[in-house]
């Protein structure tokens, strides 16, 4: 791993992503770290691509949890419809998914109880004010992870760029490096 130089602001790790470095002085900061341009360059790559491959597998959470917190949302108001519905005599007429494409019609009449399909091949009965609550805190909890997952992707684009950053750095520096070393050899030349 390359040794931060002073010259350069280091950022934390956050939830497992570390942070990157900006690099000010590209000369202090190969010298620290011990690593030639290339070296230099070959690492930072590497770590853009991490930072890629981590983008990806959060980009998918995101997808999941976005289309998760509709499907609680509508439990939560079908729930809470049959909650309203109770002792008023009167049926509610509800379409549901049979299996993938089809779908049937259904007349609710009162009840006190609803079955929660959670997952793993697992459904649970619940009490309508059981099931209320549960799907309240599933939903909480799913906004919650959804605006941590949004910050963690703002943490990750913010290391992807400040790399993205030092590359083209660390770059510049060695072209320029190369025709100072030039000039130098055609003026040695002309002598």
């Amino acid at each position: 791993m390359m040794a931060s130089s002073s010259s350069s602001s280091v950022a934390s790790e956050r939830r497992g992503i570390p942070g990157a470095s900006f690099v000010e002085d590209v000369q202090s900061y190969l010298t620290q770290s011990g690593l030639d341009v290339n070296s230099s360059l070959a690492y930072l790559q590497e770590r853009l691509q991490q930072y890629k491959m981590v983008e990806m597998k959060l980009l998918a959470q995101q997808r999941d949890l976005q289309a998760k917190i509709p499907d609680i949302e509508k439990c939560l108001d079908i729930v809470t419809t049959l909650q309203a519905k109770k002792g008023t005599g009167e049926a509610l007429i509800a379409d549901f998914e049979v299996s993938e494409g089809i779908y049937s019609r259904a007349r609710i009449q009162d009840t006190d109880s609803v079955c929660l399909w959670l997952g793993a091949n697992v459904m649970l009965e619940y009490s309508c004010e059981e099931a209320n609550a549960l799907l309240q805190k599933n939903l909480e909890n799913a906004k919650a992870s959804l605006e941590v997952l949004l910050s963690d992707l703002q943490f990750l684009r913010d290391q992807v760029t400040i790399t993205q950053v030092t590359i083209a750095r660390v770059y510049n520096w060695d072209v320029h490096q190369r025709k100072s070393r030039q000039a130098v050899a055609a003026a040695a030349e002309e002598s």
